[in-house]
């Protein structure tokens, strides 16, 4: 009976030990299973989506994707809200100007002042309607779909298509613009070749006349101030309703003119030493970045072959041919065509004459 326990004793261990070894080896088993499958799934990833050249900015630009996509649906859907807005704001400036300003300019002032104010103020006025509309309206220029002998510098990945020098593409218009400078959605229109004098001499004046009616305003302005300051005493001071209104409306006009000739002055600025320089504003961040590279590599100092000069820079901005050029084409409207064809790049008239196409 003893013998018969032992042996079974003996046989049950022998089991045990077997399961043992079984749950050991599966459980290896697996674990092998496991790390075949994750090192299969980096090797499927990284054969995806791994570029040698992918670099921070690539991952940032590739995670802020879906808001780009939103700002630009968004930017092409409210740029005609903001035309409305540039139009509904000038036009309560103007009203403003002939209803509360022009009448005391006309009791008050000499009559050598009233013609300069009278003159000037309608200028100006001319000239912004006149180059918003053409700034808004002009198309900036695409180059042709068609197959042509025009010299291409690369190829659009969006519209697959060859992109002349200095072209790029804009995801907000959806197409490829001749010398593209920026989207304005204050246009709703980018602005490029054939537009961007417009742009520039709308941005110009328009910055001339907020500081003519700030200037020209200030003193009624801070009587205004003064005036609905006390608004709130006790007893209140026996204002109108006219007189009330017309405070409100020089507080508004002095406020939202000295705003935009601020935040209108600076952007002028910063295009005007652009042009300068011969470059757009998209130009400027290439030609910066290929500056660095060049001066990491310890080559030859980087050169913006688009840079004429200062002043032969504003003469082809402009389209200045002689000096009666810069009274017609610049301080009076006028709608004659930019130099070239937005397709291949030569000097003006004003200097030496090449062709030149972009790195």
């Amino acid at each position: 009976m003893q013998g018969h326990m032992r042996l079974f004793s003996c046989a049950m261990r022998s089991f045990l030990r077997c399961f043992r070894l079984g749950r050991r080896w599966g459980r290896s088993k697996l674990l092998k299973r496991a790390r075949e499958l994750w090192s299969y799934g980096k090797l499927c990833a990284k054969s995806l989506f791994y570029n040698s050249l992918t670099n921070s900015d690539v991952v940032i630009d590739s995670l802020f994707e879906p808001i780009y996509w939103l700002v630009d649906h968004v930017t092409r859907w409210f740029g005609v809200v903001f035309v409305f807005l540039v139009i509904v704001l000038t036009s309560s400036i103007v009203l403003i100007v002939y209803i509360c300003l022009l009448p005391l300019i006309l009791d008050t002032y000499s009559p050598a002042w009233i013609t300069w104010h009278v003159c000037y103020g309608h200028w100006n006025l001319l000239m912004i309607v006149f180059h918003y509309y053409k700034a808004a309206r002009t198309s900036p220029g695409c180059p042709p779909q068609m197959k042509t002998d025009t010299p291409s510098v690369s190829i659009c990945k969006k519209c697959i298509a060859p992109k002349p020098p200095r072209t790029h593409h804009c995801s907000i218009c959806n197409r490829c613009i001749l010398k593209m400078d920026h989207h304005c959605p204050w246009l709703n229109n980018c602005v490029g070749h054939f537009n961007h004098r417009y742009f520039f001499s709308f941005c110009l004046f328009m910055t001339m006349g907020c500081l003519y009616c700030s200037i020209s305003s200030r003193d009624m302005f801070i009587d205004a101030y003064n005036a609905v300051e006390t608004y709130y005493q006790t007893p209140p001071p026996p204002f109108t309703f006219k007189e009330r209104m017309f405070h409100k409306c020089v507080i508004y006009l002095w406020v939202l003119c000295s705003s935009v000739a601020l935040a209108l002055g600076s952007l002028t600025l910063w295009h005007a030493m652009l042009i300068s320089r011969g470059e757009t504003s998209i130009e400027r961040h290439i030609n910066r970045k290929e500056k660095h590279r060049l001066e990491k590599k310890g080559k030859q100092v980087f050169r913006n072959i688009f840079h004429y000069g200062r002043m032969n820079n504003w003469k082809v901005f402009f389209g200045v041919e002689t000096r009666s050029h810069w009274l017609t084409r610049v301080l009076l409207p006028s709608a004659h065509p930019p130099y070239g064809d937005g397709l291949t790049w030569t000097l003006s008239p004003t200097t030496t004459r090449r062709t030149l196409l972009a790195i």
